[in-house]
């Protein structure tokens, strides 16, 4: 609901920012309640960030694990068996 008592602040966006808060606005919705209901994601994560994360907390994967995904890939990469060849 607009009251005719909320103060309100006019905006300049750009197209491309336009048509985004468009694409996701409900039917009855205001852009103000799209831009309450947005989660703006503090910092993002850079691949600095992940290095780091690396070298404290070592591999995501143990080295079994990783052995185990490399069999899978080769078992799944092969041809399958031709069964028109003679055996």
């Amino acid at each position: 609901m607009h009251s005719s008592c909320m103060a309100t602040k006019t905006i300049s966006l750009e197209i491309d920012a336009y048509e985004r808060l468009k694409a996701v606005k409900a039917p009855g919705e205001s852009f103000s309640d799209v831009v309450r209901r947005a989660t703006f994601p503090k910092r993002k994560f850079t691949g600095r960030d992940l290095l780091n994360s690396l070298r404290e907390r070592g591999p995501l994967l143990s080295a079994r694990a990783l052995d185990d995904l490399e069999k899978a890939h080769q078992k799944l990469s092969a041809p399958p068996d031709d069964p028109w060849k003679s055996r």
